[in-house]
């Protein structure tokens, strides 16, 4: 129920978003006046920025079978080749980017809410409260540190990947002939142990995910 609502809020608040400029803060408070908050957005954020390092981890081992099919090729056309692996790296560049967005949104957002909540917890009389909450705010902040680490480490894993597609592509652009493809044996050897460890950093992101969302969730 509250991501459909959030989704058609979301369509609201980019309407609102092209009329206020690039300044996000009144996005938020147009979302906090229809009861939406920066912890509720932060959260679906995360889950956002989860789904689309799942979506780069399979898009990335997807293309790594493109290049492994490659070097097993016995004759045909190369230039309907080529074409496919042009259109998986178009695929795994969108796939990056899309890691880069939510990372970037993800920090916009928790940088508005931990800023609101310090500033907030200024407005306690009750001491016990105000102690609770600030402990909290450390506890939050300290989880969500872990978080963004490892998604930034994850997101960097990508790059080096992408940018050996990206070679091997324009390579075989420039040399569609047999020896080129001979070439590509060595690189998926190199190419499937970097992908390994790009897996690995994107699983251990996705866990910490899984586990700041589960902690923010019991906060409630």
């Amino acid at each position: 129920m509250f991501i459909k609502r959030y989704l058609i809020l979301e369509l609201v608040g980019l309407s609102l978003i092209a009329v206020l400029s690039s300044c996000n803060s009144p996005y938020y408070k147009a979302m906090e006046s229809v009861g939406i908050f920066k912890r509720d957005i932060l959260v679906d954020r995360v889950k956002e920025g989860k789904d689309a390092q799942e979506d780069a981890k399979e898009q990335f081992k997807a293309t790594l079978e493109r290049f492994t099919e490659l070097t097993q090729f016995d004759g045909g056309d190369l230039e309907k080749v080529y074409k496919k692996l042009s259109k998986e790296l178009e695929r795994s560049e969108s796939r990056a980017a899309d890691v880069s967005k939510n990372i970037h949104d993800i920090e916009d957002v928790s940088k508005e809410l931990f800023a609101e909540w310090k500033k907030e917890l200024k407005e306690y009389e009750n001491q016990e409260f105000k102690a609770h909450s600030a402990a909290q705010l450390k506890e939050t902040q300290a989880r969500y540190k872990d978080l963004i680490e490892a998604m930034k480490k994850a997101e960097a894993s990508i790059q080096p990947v992408l940018k050996t597609f990206q070679d091997q592509v324009l390579f075989l652009k420039h040399n569609l002939n047999a020896k080129a493809i001979a070439s590509l044996d060595q690189q998926v050897v190199s190419l499937r142990s970097d992908i390994e460890l790009l897996i690995q950093d994107m699983e251990s992101s996705i866990d910490e995910a899984d586990a700041f969302i589960t902690m923010m969730n019991a906060e409630e």
